[in-house]
């Protein structure tokens, strides 16, 4: 066994390897960005050096930096872990010819099933069912291309033969539109992934997403460990995933890993590995195989009880498989759910920040996370800061196991897609077990659904007052925010709402202690609020409630909801409420500015481009008006709720 390994990657990864390793007595190397200097994965790591600043082509993608921290920690192998370069055949090529061992297959396995048309022909060579498609890439003649989609069927779909992640695919619906889309399939694949192959396939249109997890070693043994539906997904990109996959036959499902398992022995597989297949009206059908550790595999490493990650170092090291395929055995049901720091009521926009406060039921579930409390969420790396996941006796446990335990997640400073979670874990076809890869995209405007409930408007007028009004037994009552009137305190009025979102009217009288709040068109109702330490308590029509509270800059944090600091919305005045004020959909940088103060704008016309992990949002002008304010620069580092200008109407 190995004494010391370099693991080359970040985050909770790279926190999953580092405990399989204190598990079999081996020391860790960790290499980190100038980003991740804080990181909770850097702090718990035997070494750790710094090998770049934040880009990835600067620092985990650099492989000379990787290989020579190798050299000088004298570590004996590297672990890639999952993105990255872990399905890199040139990297792992490298490795091996520096003289330390690759934890993975080997660089002609990687580069095999790294190439989708090639990873295909050897699956129909060992027996494992493909989609229908073209033999090969697609040649360059519009007419072979067009007599490859009459002998497919309409719809297909063309895939970048070097792509993955979701990306460099595009359905046909049409043969008119074939032609065009194999173009732009291919400019897009040449870009992202220097290859721009492309193959077609039939385009299933209502399949489930399933996958069989291998473990294979050197001296030929194979086994595979059970299955996962990882059919919940928004855009190609998994959510939701599950163990075992519910409402398959037993046999065939073992009948597909069977297979699965003599494939690795065929190719000469070695580590572990994902065989994905999309699975409908019974059928199963190889799409491609991931030649690393998955994202998702707690939920097999849950129902198995067999440590992959531990597994993968013992093979790297040259041991025999100690299991057999009469070993694995599947018990109960696991669920996964990935939190990303996202918006999804603002289409997915990637978001960020500190970590002001982090709260994660690890009592209860499963918790592989990469952050911490204070730790900087930004935008150079994939948005994704933990997985939640549930086991139980049944499914029906587990869901209702792993939606209770979000519930109790508390993340402050960072909007995340939590509450699209729980919604999703609770939609009727998913408790059915009605799944499939549309399922998302069909209930998405449901699912992201999320009005601020009342209790935190109520919350946020009742901070405001506890902040602002002074202190002790016996005040002034002209020193009580609202002041007083003739007989009885005076309603004060609040707009409350989250950064980007119309804001609600809340009005208050009386002190925080002893007070009268209306939302909206509603009825008064006698509420009062305290604060014990960092938490806030409301208690309001005879329910005591408790919210962990923080504040950064113009957003005040109540529980989990951001909201854009109430004093300030409400000094905005007539204009403000009228829309003229623009504010920071996601914490980011401004790339572009596209007015200058004083121009004249329509309602819908671009004001500025922010961006955020390599996604570009175009802020709009609420109203027709003037730009009165422009308040940032290009290049310019932006907040959450920052204001960012403002339009006035134009005087009549």
């Amino acid at each position: 066994m190995f004494k010391k390994i370099l693991i080359a990657n970040r985050g909770e990864i790279a926190l999953r390897i580092q405990r399989a390793c204190r598990e079999l007595g081996i020391k860790s190397v960790v290499v980190y960005s100038e980003a991740d200097r804080d990181a909770k994965y850097v702090k718990l790591a035997d070494e750790a050096v710094c090998i770049g600043p934040a880009a990835s082509a600067q620092s985990y993608l650099n492989m000379p930096a990787i290989i020579s921290t190798a050299e000088v920690t004298d570590a004996e192998a590297i672990h890639p872990g999952y993105g990255f370069l872990s399905e890199n055949a040139d990297f792992a090529e490298r490795v091996e010819r520096s003289g330390f061992t690759f934890i993975g297959p080997t660089p002609a396995s990687i580069r095999m099933m790294g190439d989708k048309v090639s990873a295909k022909q050897a699956m129909i060579k060992s027996g494992v069912p493909c989609v229908p498609g073209s033999e090969g890439a697609l040649p360059d003649d519009p007419k072979e291309i067009i007599k490859a989609g009459r002998a497919v069927g309409y719809p297909v779909i063309i895939k970048a033969s070097g792509g993955g992640g979701g990306r460099g695919m595009r359905v046909v619906h049409t043969e008119a539109a074939l032609i065009h889309a194999v173009q732009t399939t291919r400019a897009e694949a040449g870009a992202a992934f220097g290859n721009p192959a492309v193959y077609m396939e039939k385009f299933l249109e209502n399949p489930r997403h399933i996958e069989i997890q291998v473990l294979a070693d050197e001296h030929k043994n194979a086994v595979w460990l059970g299955e996962r539906d990882c059919s919940m997904q928004r855009r190609h990109q998994k959510i939701i995933e599950e163990a075992p996959a519910p409402g398959i036959p037993r046999r065939t499902i073992e009948r597909i890993g069977e297979r699965c398992a003599a494939a690795c022995k065929r190719i000469g597989y070695r580590g572990a590995g994902t065989f994905e297949f999309l699975f409908e009206d019974g059928e199963f059908f190889f799409i491609e195989m991931n030649t690393r550790v998955q994202v998702e595999h707690p939920v097999t490493e849950l129902v198995t009880g067999v440590d992959l990650v531990e597994q993968q170092l013992r093979v790297a090291a040259g041991e025999k498989l100690s299991l057999t395929q009469q070993d694995i055995r599947l018990t109960g049901h696991a669920v996964e759910a990935r939190i990303y720091a996202e918006d999804p009521a603002h289409g997915f926009l990637p978001t960020g920040g500190t970590l002001l406060a982090l709260e994660e039921p690890s009592d209860r579930i499963r918790v592989d996370s990469g952050v911490s409390e204070g730790s900087v969420v930004g935008s150079d790396y994939d948005p994704m800061l933990a997985k939640h996941i549930a086991y139980a006796s049944t499914r029906d446990d587990a869901l209702r196991k792993l939606r209770s335990a979000l519930g109790d997640v508390t993340i402050l400073g960072v909007t995340t897609n939590i509450p699209f979670l729980r919604a999703l874990l609770a939609d009727e076809d998913v408790v059915a077990g009605r799944l499939d890869t549309g399922l998302v995209e069909r209930k998405l405007d449901a699912l992201v659904a999320n009005p601020m409930p009342e209790d935190v408007l109520v919350a946020a007028a009742l901070e405001r007052a506890l902040a602002l009004e002074p202190s002790g037994e016996t005040v002034d009552p002209w020193d009580i925010p609202g002041g007083w009137r003739v007989g009885q305190p005076a309603w004060t009025s609040w707009l409350v709402g989250a950064p980007g979102d119309e804001p609600t009217k809340v009005r208050l009288r009386g002190r925080a202690s002893n007070a009268e709040v209306v939302v909206g068109d509603g009825e008064p109702v006698a509420a009062s609020a305290w604060r014990e330490g960092n938490r806030l308590y409301v208690r309001a029509q005879g329910v005591t409630r408790s919210y962990r509270h923080a504040r950064d800059g113009e957003i005040t944090w109540i529980g989990n909801w951001p909201l854009q600091e109430p004093e300030q919305l409400s000094r905005k005045g007539a204009a403000g409420a009228a829309g003229g004020a623009v504010s920071s959909p996601m914490p980011g940088t401004v790339l572009l500015l596209k007015v200058a103060a004083g121009e004249r704008v329509t309602a819908g016309q671009p004001l500025l481009v922010v961006e955020a992990m390599k996604m570009e949002h175009t802020v709009v002008a609420p109203i027709d008006g003037a730009v009165a304010e422009l308040a940032v620069h290009a290049g310019q580092q932006v907040r959450l709720g920052q204001q960012l200008a403002v339009v006035a109407p134009l005087q009549e």
